[in-house]
């Protein structure tokens, strides 16, 4: 009885510090360094990622229109210090009727 308990206490252990760790899902991990104007077009939206909670960078996610049959939009990963990433944020702002 005693042998299971441990066990059972050891497993749980190893469970939570494996959910600790976090978890990079939604997370940049790395930056496209440039993109052709015709991709640029297909910009909807774009989000930022800090690097607070589980992600280790900071990052402009840019969301690329849903194509037919697509269950998520495609989304691309930028450095926000970039020239062209700054434009294309720009864009996509006046487009969406944000003024900055």
């Amino acid at each position: 009885m005693k042998v299971q308990v441990v066990i059972l206490l050891l497993l749980l252990t190893c469970l939570c510090l494996s959910t600790a760790q976090g978890s990079f899902g939604n997370c940049c991990l790395g930056y496209v360094r440039k993109m052709r104007s015709s991709m640029k077009r297909h910009i909807e939206h774009y989000r930022m990622q800090e690097t607070d909670g589980d992600c280790n960078i900071r990052a402009v996610v840019l969301l690329m229109k849903k194509r037919a049959g697509q269950a998520k939009p495609r989304t691309i990963c930028a450095n926000p210090k970039d020239n062209w990433v700054q434009g294309v944020m720009k864009n996509v702002d006046r487009k969406n009727g944000i003024i900055n």
